[in-house]
């Protein structure tokens, strides 16, 4: 899973690690990825927790991670797309994007590429796409001609919810891909919860917020839950190109429900990251 090291991507990994899974986290920090296994092993008993390097701001670094995990690992039963990114102004990533772009959509569409035929290869298998219910944001869909956000006045969560919006795209058209392969794909929101997320140094105003807001929030254990049921729960088999929250279908946009530019923004993708 991405962005295993905290919040909920480390209570996902805790609690599939609970149910006996061989857990491989991923962290752009050395020294948190090795904090987060230390602490999953001591709270589970489970040794079979590893942490592997991925910064979903560099494609190189994706292109590695996948070639890393390849030479590691002989098989992959679910691939949890959860880290995320909120800045509240607009920076580019070494490959020229907008990070929140790259980082919450672009790195995680490569990602799922390079790995697509490992989880072909273990059918029945499973990818999960941590999004959220702030895709209702993105009111009008992508704007296809700012992907990037240089026109618009930069917002750091107009830009989020857009990118919230990317990741359902993702999560609907790599399902229709796979349709008949064994391979699943479904998205998750989980929950307004209190994590350390939207709380680092480029995120006063938003960190702020959700400081704030954070009597109000779920426990990262409770957030992990729907993606726990949808990694391993037998409730789920077969289902694929749904969205979920709280174990039951969620809300989806109008613009989420717009097939045409799902396809519009694989296409763009695929070309960006080098898929192509």
């Amino acid at each position: 899973m991405t962005g295993g090291n905290a919040g909920i991507g480390k209570a996902t990994a805790e609690g599939l690690a609970r149910l006996g899974a061989r857990v491989v986290i991923t962290a752009r920090d050395p020294a948190r990825g090795e904090r987060a296994v230390e602490d999953v092993r001591l709270r589970t008993g489970r040794g079979q927790v590893d942490w592997m390097p991925l910064n979903l701001a560099s494609l190189a670094s994706v292109r590695s991670f996948a070639d890393d995990f390849g030479s590691r690992f002989d098989r992959l039963d679910v691939l949890d797309l959860n880290a995320g990114a909120v800045h509240s102004r607009r920076r580019l990533t070494e490959d020229g994007y907008e990070t929140q772009f790259q980082v919450n959509h672009l790195g995680h569409f490569l990602l799922a590429q390079l790995l697509v035929d490992r989880l072909r290869a273990g059918a029945p298998s499973r990818i999960i796409v941590v999004s959220s219910d702030a895709h209702t944001g993105a009111r009008r869909g992508l704007d296809f001609e700012d992907l990037q956000w240089e026109r618009r006045g930069y917002r750091s969560m107009a830009v989020y919810s857009h990118t919230k919006l990317m990741n359902l795209y993702l999560t609907f058209e790599l399902a229709r891909r796979l349709e008949g392969t064994g391979v699943t794909v479904n998205a998750v929101h989980p929950g307004f919860v209190g994590t350390q997320f939207g709380r680092g140094g480029d995120t006063r105003l938003l960190g702020l917020g959700t400081l704030i807001a954070r009597p109000f929030s779920r426990r990262p254990a409770r957030g992990a839950q729907g993606v726990i049921w949808l990694a391993a729960s037998p409730d789920v088999e077969g289902v694929t190109g749904e969205f979920f929250f709280d174990c039951s279908p969620a809300r989806r946009s109008k613009p989420a429900r717009d097939a045409e530019a799902a396809r519009r923004l694989w296409d763009l993708s695929a070309r960006l990251s080098g898929a192509a």
